[in-house]
């Protein structure tokens, strides 16, 4: 069940919506720090999420972690819901402004992400990760401009390199990054798996779930 909590009411407005048929509505919405806190604090405890870091934080770190992403203006924050139902995190970042331009050279049209599932419902839906997908990617591309896509999920995390796969990244071996260790934030050295995802020359058509017989 999902959290007590003011997200589906945040000001926010959708930064991008579609339908798919038999499906229902994708919105992506900037996170709301106050708003989605208890919803993304209820993610991040639970033993799945340990390598976002944040397995013994408090709702309140929360909220103070995602209002540090609102702040900033190369870093953003995204809940996607299907419907009114939170069921993902997807943030994206300019990687000039990040620890992993010390790892690779970066490109123009390059663009940093980042994603976290909700748990597991209890009301499974046909076709869940294949639309989902699908919305992603043309959520990340929708801007001309971004020409790549470039993911570093932790080299020991098998289900995030097993996601990034089915998103499409390609992998391009393992990197070390760096740590931070500043006022507003603290980020451990990090091992993580560098994967590119090129821009598809024609962005996936949303397609209607086909319900089974």
């Amino acid at each position: 069940m999902r959290p007590e909590s003011t997200a589906l009411v945040s000001p926010r407005a959708d930064v991008m919506t579609e339908t798919v048929e038999g499906f229902g509505t994708v919105r992506f919405t900037p996170v709301d720090p106050a708003a989605d806190s208890a919803v993304l604090h209820s993610w991040v405890l639970e033993e799945r999420a340990q390598f976002w870091g944040m397995n013994g934080a408090s709702r309140e770190l929360v909220q103070e972690i995602y209002e540090d992403v609102d702040s900033r203006d190369t870093h953003h924050a995204f809940m996607v819901r299907l419907d009114d139902e939170p069921v993902a995190l997807f943030q994206t970042y300019e990687p000039t402004a990040d620890r992993i331009s010390e790892c690779y050279e970066v490109r123009e049209g390059d663009i940093g992400v980042h994603l976290m599932l909700a748990p597991v419902s209890d009301r499974p839906r046909p076709g869940f990760s294949r639309t989902l997908i699908g919305s992603l990617i043309r959520f990340t591309f929708r801007d001309p401009a971004v020409l790549r896509a470039v993911a570093e999920p932790d080299a020991r995390n098998a289900k995030a390199l097993a996601l990034s796969n089915r998103l499409g990244f390609v992998r391009q071996g393992e990197i070390t990054l760096p740590e931070i260790d500043l006022p507003e934030v603290y980020l451990p050295e990090k091992q993580a798996v560098l994967a590119f995802l090129d821009r598809p020359a024609v962005l996936p058509a949303p397609v209607a779930v086909v319900p089974e017989s």
